[in-house]
């Protein structure tokens, strides 16, 4: 699951991390009020008292800012190019930019061609901005740590820096039985080049992004970027949160941050059946029991050829009743032109299968080519049942078969 920067931000700020004064905006009104409740004027150039414009005072004190940043809120990033992240100096101005902003169907290198449409501005208070820094808590496969990662190339995409210049990302491995060290925060905080006046709250912000990191079960917490001010101080100027959406349970508080409309229709209603879905840009439809199978299925899929529509893994209870929601999922998707039904019967018997997938077929008649291959408990029972039902049903022995005779029946 993921959450939006203003949300991220407010979990950084609730663990003591320094972030720009910023209001979430769902209306032009509200981001014209958010604006001036920064300090934003009618007029535009110098704040109060003669600063200038754009400049971030320190905590508490000194002359409120006179410029404000209008944020497009969607998951995804790249919004700045996209033009998603608009500076303002002056109440009209913010009136304009978030009326151009919302409603826009903002398009990014993550987003893909067709954008996501941005509901959601976060107006935030200007930054005096000298240095730019990455930095990230994530959990590491490779390791099956908790790694933190710094770079001094901070505002870019980090998978760029991790393929030019990989040398520039530091990380470091924590021992959750101990926690982030002083010195592994001094490690990465003097690696980046954080000056030596602003390493003891680079090392403080470190500990209290993995604090944070850990307390919400996230599986990444970045800070992209982490920047140095003028003025010595360190503030996170942009947030990134993914969860765990297997610990959720224990946080209803994230679970309520969570924004639908960002989300892929089709795999909110597979949810609700407890079916693991994600729409891909093929014309076949994928029905699986288990991740690796279906990964697997996909892969054969185009080996011959073809490309799949969607992955989709019924786990291991389906019933009838999933089985036809998973076939009403695909078929949803207009550009699917063929289904084809890989099972390998362990807990999740082949005959139990082939009853979902008759009665499914009866419930959505089903008007595409539809291969089906079994293997396991139960498997001759199930190819009887299939046999007997009438329907057009092509069968298959193997992986191979089942993915050529599919890709054919779709040409």
């Amino acid at each position: 699951m993921k959450i939006h920067e203003y949300q991220a931000k407010e979990l950084l700020r609730e663990h003591g991390v320094p972030v720009p004064r910023g209001y979430p905006a769902f209306t032009v009104l509200e981001a014209v009020e958010a604006a001036q409740r920064l300090g934003v004027t009618s007029a535009a150039g110098l704040q109060a008292g003669g600063a200038p414009a754009g400049a971030s005072p320190s905590a508490g004190t000194g002359p409120r800012p006179a410029v404000a940043v209008v944020k497009a809120q969607i998951h995804a990033g790249g919004r700045g190019k996209g033009g998603g992240v608009k500076l303002a100096r002056s109440i009209d101005e913010v009136k304009t930019l978030a009326g151009q902003i919302l409603g826009m169907q903002l398009v990014t290198h993550q987003t893909g061609p067709e954008g996501q449409k941005v509901r959601r501005l976060l107006i935030e208070e200007g930054a005096d901005i000298k240095k730019e820094y990455y930095v990230a808590a994530l959990t590491d496969r490779a390791t099956q740590k908790v790694a933190l990662m710094a770079s001094s190339e901070g505002g870019m995409d980090i998978e760029e820096v991790a393929h030019k210049t990989p040398e520039k990302i530091l990380k470091v491995f924590v021992d959750p039985l101990v926690g982030l060290s002083d010195a592994q925060a001094l490690e990465l905080a003097a690696g980046i080049g954080v000056p030596a006046a602003s390493q003891p709250q680079a090392v403080d912000v470190l500990k209290k992004l993995y604090a944070c990191y850990m307390a919400t079960d996230a599986s990444l917490a970045e800070i992209n970027p982490l920047i140095l001010e003028g003025n010595g101080a360190i503030k996170a100027l942009d947030a990134k949160f993914n969860f765990d959406d297997n610990a959720l349970f224990r946080h209803p508080e994230i679970v309520a941050c969570r924004d639908l409309d960002e989300e892929d229709p089709a795999e909110i209603e597979a949810s609700k059946f407890d079916l693991s879905y994600i729409s891909l840009d093929g014309n076949i439809g994928c029905l699986v029991n288990g991740a690796g199978l279906a990964m697997a299925t996909m892969d054969t899929i185009k080996l011959f050829g073809g490309e799949p529509a969607n992955f989709l893994d019924v786990g291991g209870g389906a019933t009838a009743e999933k089985v036809t929601e998973a076939f009403k999922i695909m078929l949803a998707n207009k550009a699917v032109r063929g289904i084809l039904v890989n099972i390998f019967g362990g807990i999740m018997k082949c005959d139990t299968i082939a009853e979902g997938v008759i009665a499914a077929c009866k419930a959505v008649n089903l008007g595409v080519p539809l291969v089906v291959r079994m293997k396991g408990t139960n498997e001759d029972l199930g190819k009887q049942l299939l046999a007997a039902s009438g329907l057009p049903i092509i069968s298959a022995d193997t992986m191979a078969e089942a993915a050529e005779r599919i890709v054919a029946a779709v040409q």
